[in-house]
């Protein structure tokens, strides 16, 4: 089956999901969310028969082929990153069909479950732009598909109207996320300016051809970068990211957290490929690495003195994306296993497994508990010792504890930029990762040592969809981290 039908058919689910919605009276809108994890796994499933398009011929007049060819790609990386993005939505869509009690109480005027249906269509929407984007090879592309996804995430960050931490949420997300499309814009007409073109292999055979136009594109490149910078959550872009991550919608929350990030890393990836060849790549890779130490210690030091679970997973998600950056600055490094953009690839699949499991445990304490707050994790252990274990194993794969997933992420990032001789930005990471393990003992601190507020135990169905998914996402943490080969393979 030819690749680019996976988005066609993503686009068409998402479509389908929000006429029948429209025309289907029911109560209950938990058919959808159903439906949209069903039709996802299928596309799932189709991503390893897939293929890419074939490369036109001399004799070849067909628009279609050369258009295909120049805007889509579909290699190894491509299809690892639409299976992330495709998982990441569908464990988000469980999420969600969970959470559907606190989205009806806020979304609609008479609490019931009519103004939530769409929500499980957008979600499905905006992973076909992240497996669009995963294929891009020209900027245009690139830029169409990430503002598809940036507009659909608009709307689900301000989707519990009646909620005004998510209206305000939804402001400032709106605000700064217009202002990147500006310097995303801006720094794309540079680039053509300079070079003649969108196509990233042109690009690259224009600076391997020793055209050394070096203002304006590391001025264009800068741009693209402090746009970029916005999506992944990179200091100092990065002021959105608490203040968001609170007032969303707890499944937008982890959407943004993995899936947006992922999206942002794609598009960081290619990029980054367009400069490598540069005589003044050197600069740009020591401008990433500088951006990398700043994000880390702005990060991790930033969790420390949050009380709010939904905070304190904010600044994670910006300590983690330091050790992404750090990864991508060390680009030109060979002596791994693994390429720069392959250690991302990696990092954001095992991100993917602990933070998705962490959002799980927000979800459910939401709902039974009605507090994002640490302290309702308070005495976890005497209401429901599983779930007690469970959010143990997800904390030490997030602070990147030994024979977890966590674990190889961040020893493929320190093995990168060790590679790559960047001492002090593997000193800053390490201080880094140790100020992580300190955050993330308040939460097993609150679980195993403080008294519980409400003896009321925490249910948890072990029957039930919700449930299955926390088990897969925590057993996945645990034989990934004892064997990660299966995800190194998908790389190769």
């Amino acid at each position: 089956m030819p690749a680019y039908y996976l988005e066609a058919l993503t686009v068409t689910l998402g479509i389908f999901l929000l006429v029948a919605e429209a025309f289907i009276s029911s109560s209950s809108k938990k058919w959808v969310g159903l439906t949209g994890i069903a039709g996802l796994s299928v596309i799932l499933i189709l991503t390893f028969f897939a293929i890419g398009p074939d490369a036109p011929s001399v004799a070849d007049k067909s628009w279609t082929k050369y258009a295909l060819w120049d805007l889509y790609k579909f290699d190894a990386l491509a299809r690892f990153y639409k299976l992330l993005s495709l998982a990441t939505a569908i464990f988000v869509l469980i999420l969600a069909i969970d959470y559907r009690s606190i989205l009806a109480k806020y979304a609609d005027e008479n609490e019931t479950e009519q103004g939530t249906g769409e929500y499980y269509s957008l979600i499905v929407i905006a992973t076909a732009a992240m497996m669009w984007m995963a294929s891009a090879k020209n900027l245009s592309m690139l830029f169409v598909s990430l503002e598809l996804l940036t507009i659909t995430f608009y709307i689900l960050v301000a989707f519990m109207k009646r909620n005004v931490g998510s209206l305000e949420a939804g402001v400032k997300y709106l605000i700064l996320g217009a202002l990147s499309t500006g310097f995303l814009v801006y720094g794309i007409a540079w680039i053509y300016g300079s070079t003649h073109s969108f196509d990233y292999s042109k690009i690259q055979t224009f600076f391997s051809n020793g055209n050394n136009i070096e203002t304006p594109i590391l001025f264009g490149i800068a741009l693209l970068l402090i746009a970029l910078g916005f999506k992944v959550g990179a200091a100092p872009m990065h002021f959105w990211i608490p203040d968001v991550y609170q007032g969303a919608p707890t499944p937008t929350t982890a959407f943004l957290s993995i899936g947006s990030k992922a999206a942002g890393f794609m598009a960081l990836v290619g990029v980054i490929s367009l400069f490598a060849p540069a005589p003044f790549a050197g600069k740009i890779f020591n401008a990433i690495a500088v951006l990398a130490c700043i994000t880390l210690v702005v990060g991790n030091l930033g969790a420390i003195p949050q009380g709010n679970f939904k905070r304190l997973l904010a600044y994670s998600s910006i300590g983690n994306a330091g050790f992404l950056i750090l990864a991508l600055s060390a680009a030109g490094n060979t002596a791994s296993e693994l390429s720069a953009e392959k250690v991302v690839a990696f990092y954001l699949a095992g991100y993917l497994l602990s933070t998705m499991a962490a959002f799980f445990i927000l979800g459910l304490m939401r709902v039974q508990s009605g507090s994002d707050n640490i302290d309702a994790l308070n005495g976890l252990s005497k209401r429901n010792p599983l779930l007690s274990i469970v959010t143990t194993i997800v904390m030490a794969s997030l602070a990147g504890v030994p024979l977890t997933v966590g674990f190889w992420g961040k020893f493929l990032v320190f093995q990168s930029a060790m590679g790559a001789q960047m001492t002090v930005a593997v000193v800053v990471a390490a201080l880094a990762a140790t100020a992580g393990f300190y955050y993330y003992f308040k939460i097993l601190r609150a679980i195993w040592w403080n008294d519980p507020m409400s003896k009321e135990p925490i249910l948890l169905n072990p029957r039930s969809l919700f449930s299955c998914g926390l088990a897969l996402l925590t057993i996945g943490i645990v034989v990934f981290g004892a064997y990660p080969q299966p995800i190194m393979n998908l790389l190769k």
